[in-house]
C-alpha cells in the first residue's frame, strides 16, 4: 500500500517533494526536542491544489497526515509518531502573499508565510501586522492561527483569531473552502473561520488566511519598572490601563529568577534596571508625536514612583534601546534552554488572581518539591503567564521530567482551576496536554469537540492523537 501511495504522491508533486530518506530531523523533531518520530515521507506541497491532491490520497490509502508549518509548536503537535506510517505534509513552500489591499486594510497570504515576512509585507506599506511572538522568525501563519497564538500586544489587538477575517482551508475529503474573505461583518450560517482556527489541524489544513492590518502607530515607547511584590505589578496595570487606554500595547511581567537566567547565560545582554522581586516591561503606541508620547508615559511612571508601584525605572530614549528591552523578554526562554530540561505550563488567569495564584502555586511545589526554581514570566496584560518549573540546582533535568512532571503538573493546574483559569493559553493542546483536557474539560463540551471532529474527520486521518 505504502509504495503505491508514495508513487501518486510522487507523480502529484514532483520526486523532489516527497521526501522519505537522509535527514529529516528538522521535519520529525518538535521545537523542544521532547519528542522525535518517523514520517512514512514528508510532502512538500506548493500551492492550494497540491494540498488538496495529498490529502484525497491520503483518504483513499487510509494515510494519516500530520500538518506542519514552522515546527516552532511547544506541545508536540506538529510533528509524526514514532510509527513510520504517517504523512508529514510540510506547508513551508506555500509563501506568497497572494493580496495586499491597503483601503480595506487586509492582506491574504499562503499558510507557510512565516509571520516576519508578513510583519515586512505589511511594514513596507506603512501598515501593520501586530502579531509578535519570540519565534516569528521561523513560525507561519498557519501554524499560528492554527494554534491561535498570542504574543506580545494581545492586550490592544487580540490574538491571531481577533486579527484574522478569512481562510482556506483543505478538507479531510480533500475538498477546498474558500473562505477568504475581507469583510469586517458577514452573518451569513456558522463560522467555519473560528471552527478551523486554533484546531491544530485536527479538523481541516489551513493553507491561506485573510488577516487584518493597521495604520503604523507615529510614536513607540517601551520602558522597564521594577515592582516589589505581583500586587504592585497588576496595580501598575491597573494605572497603565487608566491613564494610556487603548495605547498601552504590550504589558510584560518577569521575576527575579527569570533575568537571573538571561544574565547568566546571555550576560552580553544589557539589564536596565537592578535585580528585583518583578521587573515590568510595557510599550505604548499612538498617533501622537515621539515627543508628547514619551511625556505620557513618564508622568505614568512618576506617579507609580511617587504611589510607591514601582521602585525604578528606565525609558528607551530610542528604538535601539526599546529592541534591546524587549530582546532581553525574549531571550528567556532560550536561557531556560541553555540552563537545562524544565516543565512549562502556559497558564492564564483573571488578572485580579495572579497575586494569590502566584504565592498558593509557589508555595504548593516547593512543599511538594524542595528547591524547584521558579521560573515566571509572560503578558500579565491579557492574564497569561509562562509558569515554567526549574530543576533545583544540581539536579538531573531528565530524570527529574521523568519521575515528578505528571505531580509538577497536577500542583499547578489544580491552582490554576482553583482561581477559574485555563491550563493552556496560547501554545495549544498538540499531544502534551491531551490528557488534561480528558480530565479538566467538562463532559458536554468533550462530546461537542468529538462530535465535531466525527463529523469532519470521520476517518480519524487529521493529525490523530492530538487535542482529543
Amino acid at each position: 500500500m505504502s509504495v503505491e501511495f508514495l508513487d501518486a504522491l510522487r507523480a502529484a508533486l514532483g520526486a523532489d517533494h516527497v521526501l522519505c530518506e537522509g535527514d529529516l530531523s528538522a521535519y520529525e523533531q518538535d521545537w523542544r526536542k521532547r519528542a522525535r518520530g518517523k514520517a512514512l515521507a514528508v510532502a512538500r506541497p506548493a500551492d492550494t491544489a497540491q494540498v488538496a491532491t495529498v490529502l484525497r490520497l491520503c483518504a483513499q490509502h487510509g494515510v494519516t497526515v500530520v500538518p506542519q508549518g514552522g515546527n516552532t509548536g511547544l506541545v508536540v503537535g506538529s510533528v509524526p509518531d514514532a510509527t513510520g506510517r504517517q504523512l508529514l505534509l510540510s506547508l513551508r513552500r506555500m509563501h506568497r502573499v497572494r493580496l495586499l489591499d491597503t483601503a480595506n486594510l487586509t492582506m491574504t497570504v499562503d499558510a507557510g508565510c512565516v509571520l516576519q515576512a508578513v510583519q515586512e509585507a505589511a511594514a513596507a506599506q506603512g501598515l501593520l501586522f501586530p502579531l509578535s511572538l519570540a519565534a516569528e522568525g521561523s513560525a507561519t501563519i498557519g501554524g499560528n492561527l492554527a494554534t491561535n497564538a498570542g504574543g506580545t500586544q494581545v492586550l490592544r489587538y487580540g490574538n491571531a483569531r481577533e486579527l484574522c477575517l478569512g481562510l482556506e482551508v483543505v478538507t479531510a475529503q480533500g475538498d477546498i473552502w474558500d473562505g477568504l474573505s475581507g469583510l469586517r461583518k458577514d452573518n451569513t450560517g456558522y463560522d467555519l473561520r473560528d471552527l478551523f482556527i486554533g484546531s491544530e489541524g485536527t479538523l481541516g489544513v489551513i493553507t491561506a488566511a485573510t488577516v487584518k492590518l493597521f495604520p503604523q502607530p507615529a510614536a513607540r515607547t517601551t520602558a522597564m519598572a521594577s515592582c516589589a511584590s505581583m500586587e504592585l505589578a497588576v496595580a501598575l496595570l491597573k494605572s497603565a490601563r487608566h491613564k494610556l487606554g487603548a495605547g498601552l500595547t504590550g504589558f510584560e511581567v518577569m521575576g527575579r529568577f527569570a533575568l537571573d537566567l538571561v544574565a547568566r547565560h546571555f550576560p552580553e545582554l544589557p539589564r536596565p534596571l537592578p535585580g528585583a522581586a518583578w521587573t515590568v516591561l510595557l510599550e505604548q503606541s499612538d498617533e501622537e508625536s515621539e515627543a508628547h508620547a514619551q511625556e505620557r508615559f513618564e508622568a505614568l511612571l512618576a506617579a507609580a514612583l511617587e504611589d510607591g508601584l514601582i521602585e525604578d525605572a528606565a525609558v528607551a530614549q530610542n528604538q535601539s534601546q526599546s529592541k534591546a528591552m524587549w530582546h532581553v523578554r525574549e531571550s528567556i526562554s532560550l536561557a531556560q534552554a541553555q540552563e537545562g530540561l524544565n516543565i512549562k505550563h502556559d497558564i492564564s488567569l483573571p488578572v485580579s488572581s495572579i497575586p494569590a495564584f502566584c504565592t498558593q502555586a509557589d508555595a504548593a511545589l516547593q512543599s511538594a518539591y524542595p528547591g524547584v526554581r521558579i521560573v515566571n514570566f509572560g503578558h500579565l496584560g491579557d492574564g497569561n503567564l509562562h509558569y515554567n518549573v526549574q530543576v533545583p540546582q544540581g539536579g538531573d533535568g531528565a530524570a527529574f521530567l521523568r519521575d515528578h512532571e505528571p505531580g509538577v503538573n497536577k500542583v499547578v493546574f489544580d491552582a490554576v482551576q482553583a482561581f477559574d483559569g485555563s491550563f493552556s493559553a496560547e501554545h495549544g493542546i498538540g499531544s502534551l496536554k491531551r490528557e488534561e483536557m480528558e480530565q479538566r474539560k467538562s463532559p458536554t463540551a468533550l462530546a461537542l469537540m468529538k462530535a465535531i471532529k466525527q463529523a469532519l474527520d470521520p476517518q480519524g486521518l487529521l493529525n490523530p492523537g492530538r487535542v482529543l
